[in-house]
């Protein structure tokens, strides 16, 4: 894992080896200075001489300059470094997930792709950055205390080598209880951020619903369900500390017993057994820092396999070596023997042995019931989602041999959800070409009938668009779509329900402005009201995953007994009205 995250320390690797120096510095540099206060002790105040004291105490106060500059410098370096690490981190998960699927973000869901992307790459942050400073300071500080404490007195040493065996135990059976924990998590840090996004998503729903109360309910159990695991692994990091102190003061209290009695027979000096305690509280000081390391990158490898899981995702659709970028040139289309698994399942299909023809330039109309895989049939034109069985093909040519670019930048579709962005009309329009000019905006917005609405508003074109498109209406974000999938000049247009917050008079308005505009284009409609696609070349009639039926509007309402009910039930309302 760590190996995966390596290329994203790029042109940031000498901040970090700045910083290691410097840490190297800051630490010999600290070690040295109980070693001459010994001297002040045991020289300077013993024989009473004061240029001693002077001497060596100005060499400390040096020493204690210059590890505090590097100190400094290391602690802005690590920054640096941490900083950069995560920016391109960030970046790359930003860019990997931009190549999934719909089935590969199925495979995480949005919330935790979120979490991932912002509170696991903090922790992986913050672990680098502690890594940086004290991955080399604290072994540096335990080797050279090691090194003097042994040179004033090896016997005492042999004290704190009992110690560091049973530390190390405790630390590993903290390791290993907490992991699991740990992980379990962020697992539920999932579940808040799903809440939060769904509530805030759909705040006006909630509002209209009145229910504010349940969705309250809702994120107690989410949050309560975060507290209780972060309190479940904190149970199992929170030994970590008495354990490392009780080991601490253990060492200080038996090197002051034994230590006292050296000093009592004359074998050891008072200097030495200060600066000797001194030592071993670094040493000691070391080992919690190597601990708090321990703790960091325990909760770290969670949030570290989290992330690598995301860069090493299999995309399932992407260009093979022979992927051709040739363009679409005509628009026919072809689906020969296609089924479909969202689960890739041949025992779970949505969709089941399709085999069916669509000229190039005709108007395809669509009418089926909620759930008979409509949106899906045309979700494996473009790519959306790759056939479980069969093929594909545009111009004669399976999907897969085309390059995802050419065939998405040759198929303009209108999803079921109408997305928008925060930004002007202009920006929002020119998705479909960022090249367009305003003129052509205007053309495909009277073509969408869009234009008269977008006139009204004080602004026209430059409106701004809020987030999602919240300060328009639905049947305005409808056409505002449209206007912008026709922008790209695509082969084939696929409109998926997109006329279904307009009223009858618009959309009739509409399918008019398509037919005398859109000559040549194959298009493909997917409509509840039969009107939307009366006037269709053909209608394709979809049941439970198979095309029930294939006919005109005139055939298909003589003879096929789904088309019939829609019809009747449609035409009843109308008459009512």
């Amino acid at each position: 894992m760590i190996k995966a995250l390596k290329p994203y320390l790029k042109g940031y690797g000498k901040y970090a080896l700045l910083c290691m120096l410097a840490m190297i510095v800051e630490a010999v540099l600290e070690m040295m200075l109980p070693f001459l206060m010994s001297k002040i002790i045991d020289v300077g105040v013993a024989n009473s001489d004061l240029s001693y004291v002077l001497k060596i105490g100005g060499t400390m106060l040096g020493m204690a300059l210059i590890s505090l500059i590097a100190g400094a410098i290391g602690s802005r370096y690590s920054s640096v470094a941490g900083m950069g690490f995560g920016s391109q981190l960030r970046k790359a998960l930003f860019d990997k997930i931009q190549t999934f699927s719909f089935s590969n973000i199925d495979h995480f869901s949005t919330a935790s792709l979120v979490t991932r992307s912002t509170a696991d790459v903090n922790n992986i942050q913050n672990m680098f950055m502690m890594l940086n400073r004290m991955a080399i300071r604290s072994p540096i500080m335990f080797i050279t205390a090691m090194i003097l404490a042994t040179n004033i007195n090896a016997e005492l040493v042999m004290i704190f080598l009992v110690v560091v065996p049973i530390l190390g135990i405790a630390l590993f059976l903290i390791v290993k209880l907490a992991f699991p924990r740990f992980e379990a998590m962020l697992e539920k840090y999932d579940g808040l951020n799903a809440s939060t996004q769904e509530n805030l998503t759909a705040i006006r729903v909630v509002k209209a619903f009145v229910r504010s109360a349940y969705e309250k309910a809702k994120f107690k159990l989410s949050n309560d369900a975060l507290m209780d695991a972060s309190i479940k692994a904190e149970k199992i990091i929170i030994f970590n500390m008495p354990v490392m102190q009780l080991s601490t003061y253990t060492c200080v209290v038996l090197i002051l017993w034994f230590g006292g009695e050296l000093v009592m027979e004359g074998t050891m000096l008072t200097g030495e057994l200060m600066s000797f305690i001194t030592y071993i509280n670094q040493i000691l000081m070391s080992m919690m820092m190597l601990s708090m390391i321990f703790v960091n990158v325990l909760i770290s490898s969670a949030s570290l396999k989290r992330i690598v899981e995301v860069l090493e995702e299999d995309i399932d659709i992407k260009d093979g070596e022979a992927s051709s970028a040739f363009p679409v040139q005509n628009g026919s289309i072809e689906f020969k023997d296609v089924s479909f698994s969202y689960k890739n399942d041949p025992n779970s299909l949505v969709l089941e042995n399709i085999n069916v023809k669509i000229k190039a330039g005709e108007t395809i109309g669509i009418i089926g019931g909620t759930g008979s895989s409509k949106s899906t049939f045309v979700q494996l034109i473009p790519r959306l989602y790759d056939v479980t069985e069969g093929s594909v093909l545009i111009d004669g040519r399976n999907v897969k041999d085309i390059q995802v670019e050419t065939l998405r930048n040759s198929v303009s579709m209108v999803l079921q959800k109408n997305v928008l962005f925060s930004g002007t009309i202009l920006e929002n329009l020119r998705w479909g070409d960022q090249e367009a000019t305003k003129e052509q905006c205007i053309e495909a917005c009277k073509v969408a009938n869009a234009h008269d609405f977008i006139m009204g508003f004080p602004d026209g074109y430059d409106t701004y668009i809020e987030q999602g498109g919240t300060n328009v209406s639905g049947g305005q974000k409808q056409r505002l779509c449209i206007a912008r999938a026709l922008l790209k000049h695509p082969k084939i247009l696929i409109l998926d329900d997109s006329t279904s917050a307009v009223d009858t008079a618009t959309d009739a308005s509409i399918r008019k402005e398509l037919r005398e505009n859109l000559k040549g284009m194959t298009t493909i409609i997917i409509a509840q009201r039969i009107s939307s696609v009366q006037d269709a070349d053909r209608i394709f009639v979809f049941d439970e995953g198979k095309i029930n039926d294939i006919g005109t509007h005139d055939e298909l309402l003589g003879r096929n007994p789904i088309y019939q009910e829609v019809y009747r039930s449609q035409m009843k309302g109308v008459v009512s009205e």
